[in-house]
């Protein structure tokens, strides 16, 4: 796409026709990705060793951290880029990549020396006796100790690509990635082909994660002279006005993620004591709601460069058309969605397990997460168009009240009210909640732009 071309998108193409193009590849991506965090255990799983599969699971924390690096250098540069080709600022659009760039590789090199390092005591801190330890350094080593910074750079440079309007090709690599793991797990973990087991999985893992980055370098060569993206290490900077411009919005968005993991750990281990089926319910029912759950953050995410982009140059109008479409876009698909989860909760259960009781348990599971998901459109989209302006402290204040003051005690309270079903509609309670607040924080932010830009 030729610089002209990736103006017009911004500026001048159709509402319906910019939010699509700009959405549709960084949706699909999301739900490859779903295919791709299932595909090492599912893999892992048909060795029948428990001992391998733990292995899978204990590990999964320390890559879910990756996700904290990805939001600050990813979302933060992406947010300061999208303004700056608005402003057509190319200075700190140039710089603002390459700090994004150079800080993701950084936080990736030292990821990698402290799991090396302190090794030891991160196999206890994670649960791992006597009999897993041994799997699990393995798989953290190829996952890990090898593979930090290709995992977190590729997911880095797709954002940054993805601020100048290059969808598809952020896209393309993130998913080229995520197919390619899915094809070498068989390969690398079954008996049938190399045998490895857990450790092949991560090696998978990161073999694929170096394609994906290998993808983007490719594409920054080739449209060297078209694209706006810049590595240069001459571009690299501390000033504040950047390094300051790319945390303001970036580290809100990493607490989110962090906040997300600790959620997900209590919901398992206040669901642990209702029994193995009561846990692998709760399970099933969160891997099957990430459906929606991608999909309105594949949304907000892919139309965050058009609403920064609007945002800097002053074109509140169209700006505010972009978020509407999205929002009727993203709240369709997930009412659909929603009543699809509710109608065939039964079903959709047994496709993941034959056992009467966990289905049993799941099905009731599934439909009270259902209820919450159509909320989720203008939760998210408010929080997409926060991080597009540089507004950190709306999106950082929205995690904490998601999380902090809804989500988690609600968890609490409603498993005490009503034993183990209430966990299932605590995210329901939250996201009432967050979707009025983000809906009120939202118009609150548009008048004021207006009134900003009336001047």
């Amino acid at each position: 796409m030729t610089n002209d071309r990736k103006l017009n998108l911004f500026e001048s193409a159709p509402i319906a026709r910019a939010v699509l193009l700009l959405s549709a590849p960084t949706v699909a991506s999301c739900l490859v990705s779903i295919l791709y965090s299932l595909a090492d255990t599912y893999f892992v799983g048909m060795l029948n060793d428990p001992i391998q599969t733990a292995a899978v699971t204990l590990a999964a924390p320390v890559l879910l951290a990756f996700n904290a690096v990805n939001n600050l250098f990813g979302v933060g540069s992406s947010s300061m880029m999208s303004r700056a080709l608005g402003r057509k600022d190319f200075k700190t659009l140039r710089q603002s990549s390459s700090f994004g760039f150079y800080g993701s590789v950084f936080c990736g090199i030292l990821y990698s020396l402290a799991c090396i390092a302190f090794m030891g005591p991160l196999l206890s801190i994670l649960g791992a006796d006597a009999t897993t330890a041994e799997p699990t350094r393995r798989y953290l080593i190829w996952t890990v100790c090898c593979g930090a910074v290709p995992s977190i750079l590729n997911v880095v440079m797709a954002y940054l690509i993805r601020s100048e309007g290059a969808t598809f090709h952020a896209s393309m690599g993130t998913m080229c990635g995520c197919l390619l793991n899915i094809v070498l797990d068989p390969l690398f973990i079954l008996p049938g082909g190399l045998g490895m087991g857990a450790e092949g999985a991560a090696l998978a893992t990161f073999i694929s994660n170096c394609i994906a980055t290998l993808y983007f370098f490719c594409y920054l060569i080739i449209k060297r002279k078209s694209t706006y993206v810049c590595i240069s290490p001459k571009e690299f900077t501390l000033r504040r006005v950047i390094s300051g411009g790319v945390c303001t919005v970036g580290i809100p968005a990493s607490i989110q993620n962090l906040l997300n993991v600790v959620s997900h750990m209590l919901l398992n281990n206040l669901a642990a004591p209702y029994g193995a089926a009561a846990l692998a319910a709760m399970g099933i029912a969160s891997k099957i709601c990430m459906v929606p759950f991608f999909v309105s953050n594949g949304i907000s995410q892919g139309v965050m460069p058009l609403v920064g982009y609007t945002y800097a140059a002053r074109d509140i109008k169209r700006m505010k058309k972009a978020l509407w479409f999205s929002a009727k876009l993203s709240l369709s698909i997930l009412t659909v969605c929603a009543l699809c989860f509710c109608v065939f909760s039964n079903p959709l259960t047994r496709s993941f397990i034959e056992d009467a009781q966990t289905v049993a348990f799941g099905s009731v599971f599934l439909k009270g997460m259902s209820l919450s998901v159509p909320f989720l459109a203008l939760d998210f989209l408010a929080v997409g168009v926060f991080q597009a302006v540089g507004k950190g402290s709306n999106s950082l204040l929205m995690a904490a009240l998601r999380k902090g003051v809804f989500e988690i005690p609600a968890l609490y309270l409603l498993n005490f009210l009503f034993p183990l079903y209430g966990l299932a509609f605590a995210q329901l309670l939250a996201e009432v909640c967050m979707s009025v607040i983000g809906t009120i924080l939202l118009l609150k932010l548009l008048r004021q732009i207006e009134a900003q830009y009336a001047k």
